[in-house]
């Protein structure tokens, strides 16, 4: 008899429904419960149906729920002045040199070039993790439109060439062995914590844009004068389309 692979799940993996999104939404917040304004459950994504829809959103709001996390935690170190020792380039840049140019996005901008470009496509290669079915399918998952977990994040030993010492997701393996309870008491309080760090860096960059804007925040967020949404500065000008980009003022 032939023994299933490794990492394969035994039982087929169940879309969410609306009713069940109704009930996670109770779970984070008795208070306000499920609130969809813009009826984007009922929405069907690319006319795949109303679950893969729903798997959309909810692998949506975790992915961001946790950059947003990371960059809330990243903004305060950067905005007081917590920086790598040594050098960022073998040009002779410093971590320092880049955090004396101001505050977390001003220090964006004054990134070289080639740095820029190192973690936008490091960002991509862990987006197509989560998107690529093949990749997914060798930890035994699916894709979040077709069954899969929303947030969950592939292993990299199972396809990276070279070992890998830790994961991404989990790499102590400290939820390996927590109930299923545990597990889902730590996803509405990871979903809970994702939207409040949404709120507090969108705070933070609204407060540098526009200072006053967050009454709570005035005098604390150094102020900026750059293009808050905009990936590339002049300094970036050898890049194709980035001089026209930087004609358009946002603000």
């Amino acid at each position: 008899m032939a023994l299933p692979a490794v990492g394969a799940r035994a039982v087929a993996p169940v879309m969410e429904t609306k009713a069940e999104l109704v009930a996670l939404a109770e779970k984070c917040n008795p208070i306000v419960g499920y609130w969809d304004p813009l009826n984007l459950a009922d929405y069907d994504q690319w006319s795949q149906g109303q679950e893969a829809a729903i798997g959309f959103l909810r692998q949506a709001e975790i992915k961001h729920g946790r950059v947003a996390m990371a960059a809330f935690v990243g903004f305060i170190v950067q905005t007081n002045g917590i920086t790598l020792p040594g050098q960022l380039t073998t040009s002779g840049v410093t971590y320092a040199d880049i955090s004396a140019a101001g505050g977390p996005a001003a220090q964006w901008d004054a990134l070289p070039t080639a740095s820029k470009l190192q973690i936008i496509g490091f960002v991509g290669l862990l987006e197509l993790c989560t998107e690529s079915s093949n990749i997914l399918e060798l930890s035994g998952e699916k894709h979040y439109m077709r069954g899969g977990k929303p947030g969950f994040f592939p292993k990299f030993n199972t396809w990276v060439p070279h070992p890998v010492p830790f994961e991404l997701f989990d790499p102590f393996g400290l939820s390996k062995s927590a109930s299923a309870e545990k597990k889902a008491n730590g996803l509405v309080t990871e979903i809970n914590n994702g939207r409040l760090a949404q709120l507090g860096i969108m705070a933070f960059m609204a407060e540098s844009k526009i200072p006053g804007s967050v009454p709570a925040l005035k005098g604390i967020i150094a102020p900026y004068d750059g293009e808050i949404m905009a990936p590339f500065a002049a300094s970036d000008g050898v890049l194709p389309f980035v001089s026209d980009m930087l004609a358009y003022k946002l603000f």
